[in-house]
């Protein structure tokens, strides 16, 4: 008997976005509980919580500090406190690591979690996927969770005052979001989801598209200045929602088993997720054979907001074929979502694809 098929799509519960949004933390605690515990990285620690007060007689917040890698000891470590704290509710408060750990250890606990991204680097926070590393950061797994976030809460008073080029890596992230999900399309791949995409979800990840190009250099400018503005909130709900929706319900592809294989490549462990990502929109480009009109246009949009185009801008100087087939080899593996491109892809094709993607970056940095 033939296995049904279906469309599937994922959405957080409830999207709220706008300045000093945070402050309506208690009220949304309160829907799940009285005790929250939030999971937060050392600087929102010392530069975000204190900018908001939460009143201690409605809610009780304990706050637990993340050291910096998403990884199965610290994990563990976080679960210990969950289960010696008992909170009704986690708060993850801070980047992706922070974001991705704390959605885990909810998971793993059974406790819902409000996710509350202080950068706009990544299209984690709305989605039930999260990125298991090595201690070393090295890519190790995929964990899915049962359920996507009940609340994703985005303060962009926050983001405008963090360091521009989280919200540029963003970028880079969410340009893949539309050439992967239009590959699964064509290719008819299963989805994050484990189903085909939707209409809204390509939709979705086409608006996502759109948006950065006509929005991404103003609001690059915009969050150097740390200004709120309508350019710089279209391009945190495209980094964060658009994005989180378009590549969770339409599915991955190239970019990002690209960006995995790169993490096995120690210099680059100092690059960004959306940077990285956005090396494998320019490989995926050569090695889908994409349109000399759409290389112009990635490639001249990642020049006006700083994104990578070569290997140098991603850490690799001493270029050697052995690290290149090391990082070929990985994106290839058989579970990896390259394979979910319309044509039959290897390492050699994904080699050859770096190489010429670099080549090109080099050659219109000169010119």
């Amino acid at each position: 008997m033939k296995q049904q098929e279906y469309i599937t799509a994922a959405f957080p519960g409830k999207y709220i976005q706008g300045e000093n949004a945070f402050q309506e933390l208690p009220k949304l605690i309160r829907l799940f509980g009285q005790k929250a515990m939030i999971i937060a990285s050392p600087s929102v620690i010392n530069r975000v919580l204190p900018r908001y007060s939460f009143p201690e007689k409605e809610i009780e917040i304990v706050v637990e500090k993340f050291v910096g890698e998403c990884c199965e000891s610290e994990l563990a470590r976080l679960s210990s406190v969950i289960a010696a704290t008992h909170p009704d509710v986690i708060v993850g408060m801070g980047g992706g690591k922070t974001i991705d750990s704390a959605k885990i250890v909810a998971d793993r606990a059974r406790i819902p979690v409000i996710v509350a991204p202080t950068i706009a680097s990544t299209d984690a926070p709305c989605s039930g996927v999260a990125i298991i590393y090595s201690e070393d950061g090295v890519f190790d797994s995929v964990y899915y969770t049962r359920l996507n976030p009940p609340v994703v809460l985005v303060d962009t008073s926050v983001i405008a005052n963090a360091p521009a080029r989280f919200l540029v890596a963003g970028m880079g992230d969410a340009m893949a979001t539309w050439f992967e999900a239009r590959s699964c399309y064509q290719s008819h791949s299963l989805n994050v989801c484990g189903g085909y995409s939707t209409l809204t979800g390509l939709n979705l990840a086409k608006l996502c598209f759109d948006t950065l190009l006509q929005y991404g250099p103003a609001a690059k400018l915009h969050c150097e200045q740390n200004r709120v503005t309508p350019e710089l909130s279209h391009i945190v709900e495209a980094n964060t929602l658009l994005s989180g929706i378009g590549f969770e319900s339409s599915g991955l592809a190239a970019a990002h088993a690209i960006h995995n294989g790169l993490s096995a490549l120690t210099e680059t462990h100092s690059f960004y997720h959306g940077e990285k990502v956005a090396f494998g929109v320019v490989t995926g480009l050569h090695l889908t054979g994409a349109s000399p009109e759409e290389m112009e246009t990635v490639y001249s949009f990642f020049e006006k907001v700083g994104l990578p185009t070569c290997f140098s801008d991603i850490g690799i100087i001493d270029i050697t074929h052995d690290k290149l087939q090391k990082v070929a080899a990985k994106a290839c593996v058989p579970e990896e979502t390259i394979h979910h491109e319309v044509k039959k892809v290897t390492p050699e094709k994904v080699l050859k694809a770096m190489v010429d993607a670099d080549t090109l970056g080099i050659k219109r940095k000169k010119t």
